[in-house]
């Protein structure tokens, strides 16, 4: 029994820990190749704050400094630690309110026993993403020709993957005492960002320094691991926070009485009941039965939405402030970028704040932010219903097919507009801290467009999904058109012949006409959600006409 919950936990949430770590790795190369073609001493001249919230070591120095630290010692933690906190959370709290812990428990094991499990499986599967990162890190500068000096990778990633455990043991701490898969995730991702700034900015003040060592993310980053190698003071920090924490969890499932999974009951459920209001409330909404699906399938992804929006909030109202650490040679040096990596964010001139925006957190993370979670509730909205063996229980009440389809479309929305709400409020409490000259008003514009661009790639993977039954070929499907449509729309306009078909991209709907200087463009926007609106269409007749899995 353990080594069923042990491998199926592997199974559920391997693919989502390899395909995260990939992805940082290949940021990796990519960031490594464009450094080493320009001059990054521009980088070190910036004061010590923006050094540390951006994870770089002044004493690496060089290409290493710059891609090991700002890639994988700030993005790379972030993400593997984010990772770790959406399985712990998931744990025990996801089973309790999928109603499958009772399930597990009905076979001659105890809590304990499979508790023990699921926390395996969390330490094996942040390895797992640790130690893919440690591989790519290791080749990276051999296939790219370049120096990196002595930088200690198996330090960097050793003190990583045991701070991105210790967020993930709270977390799966928190739900096994609570129950509560969206309050072990909040509490743990707000946790981890929290410390995550006090171990950046504390030490810059006098007598930070004692303080900051209070905070975990310090026992990660605050002695730089990747000069200084492995300390054993704080290593063991790490580890015996973590071990502290499996126990109280042990301790909080075995004395708790388990939750049973209960429909939830919406507002318009609460009107239906009252016979002054039942009749409005039934023309507002329809059946209740399509009702009650909406409110099942929006508690679905609470966990991964609550750790992205605590990430995107985070780096939102960080980078506005940082653009006036800027050293007053930064505008020369932004000439020196190529052209290639001007493409990818668009080729904003980053030497304003707007374009300073723009190439920091609305090209590259915030569409990856909204994908990861829109993609992933797109994905499993038909299909993963139909892989989970529950498509049959909804069916089996006198609820359409197109119904279902409708309901699931309406969660992939209110997701969107939840995120994008949260990443706004981020961004625009760092253009009001740092005082930069840009419109609130385009700030709520470039963060819709956005919202609107997630809602498409989200749809494509609903519509996969309702045509062939599998979350895989969903989420593989739409994770490839959107890396074809971005490249298509960062690459083509640097060829003069191709460069037109770049204006078929999604991408260039959201941000070809520039919405930070110039505001919303109706006539993108409108494209966008025709487009999402079209896909959820077509995920009708697709799913409508189609014999389910067995």
């Amino acid at each position: 029994m353990g080594t069923t919950v042990f491998t199926r936990s592997l199974r559920d949430r391997g693919a989502q820990e390899l395909l995260g770590a990939v992805a940082v790795g290949l940021m990796l190369l990519f960031g490594m190749a464009v450094y080493a073609d320009i001059d990054v001493s521009f980088y070190y001249d910036m004061p010590p704050a923006m050094l540390d919230l951006m994870g770089i070591s002044d004493q690496v120095g060089g290409t290493a400094g710059i891609a090991y630290g700002a890639i994988y010692g700030f993005m790379g933690a972030l993400t593997l630690a984010g990772l770790s906190v959406s399985i712990g959370a998931s744990s025990i709290a996801g089973e309790e309110r999928d109603g499958t812990l009772g399930l597990l428990l009905g076979n001659p094991r105890s809590r304990g026993r499979v508790l023990a499990s699921k926390l395996a499986a969390l330490v094996a599967l942040t390895t797992l993403g640790a130690v893919v990162m440690l591989a790519v890190a290791a080749v990276a500068p051999d296939v790219l020709g370049v120096d990196v000096g002595t930088v200690d990778l198996v330090a960097m990633m050793t003190h990583m993957g045991a701070n991105a455990l210790l967020w993930g043991m709270l977390a799966a701490c928190i739900g096994a005492w609570s129950g509560n898969r969206t309050a072990a995730s909040g509490v743990a991702a707000g946790a981890m960002v929290l410390s995550y700034l006090l171990a950046s900015l504390l030490p810059l003040f006098d007598g930070g320094q004692a303080w900051a060592q209070w905070s975990p993310w310090y026992w990660f980053s605050g002695h730089q691991p990747e000069v200084n190698g492995i300390d054993g003071r704080w290593l063991a920090m790490q580890v015996g926070v973590t071990v502290v924490l499996a126990g109280n969890a042990f301790v909080g499932l075995d004395r708790r009485d388990l939750r049973e999974r209960r429909g939830r009951t919406t507002l318009v459920d609460r009107l239906r009941a009252h016979p002054m209001t039942k009749q409005v409330a039934d023309r507002v909404a329809g059946s209740a039965r399509v009702s009650s699906i909406m409110a099942r399938s929006t508690a679905d992804h609470q966990g991964l939405l609550v750790v992205v929006a605590a990430i995107v909030f985070s780096m939102g109202m960080v980078y506005g402030p940082l653009f006036n650490l800027l050293p007053e040679g930064f505008t020369d040096v932004v000439d020196q970028f190529p052209d290639a990596l001007m493409a990818m964010v668009g080729q904003a001139d980053m030497a304003t704040a707007a374009g300073w925006l723009q190439g920091e957190t609305y090209s590259i993370v915030m569409p990856i932010a909204f994908l990861t979670v829109l993609v992933s509730v797109g994905a499993k909205a038909v299909a993963g219903e139909e892989e989970q063996r529950t498509m049959g229980l909804l069916l089996a009440n006198p609820v359409p097919r197109r119904q279902v389809v409708l309901a699931k479309a309406g969660v992939l929305v209110l997701y969107a507009v939840v995120l994008g709400v949260i990443a706004f409020a981020g961004v625009a409490i760092g253009v009001v801290v740092g005082g930069l000259d840009v419109a609130i008003a385009n700030v709520a514009a470039t963060t819709a467009l956005v919202t609107l661009l997630g809602v498409v790639f989200g749809a494509i993977a609903l519509a996969v999904g309702a045509a062939t039954g599998r979350t895989r070929w969903a989420t593989m499907v739409s994770t490839g058109v959107a890396l074809v449509s971005y490249f298509a729309w960062s690459f083509l306009p640097l060829s003069p012949t191709l460069g037109d078909w770049a204006n078929l991209s999604p991408f260039d709907w959201y941000l070809g006409s520039d919405p930070l200087n110039n505001g919303m463009d109706w006539t993108d926007a409108g494209l966008l959600a025709a487009l999402a609106a079209l896909l959820v269409a077509m995920s009708i007749p697709l799913f409508d006409r189609r014999d389910l899995r067995g």
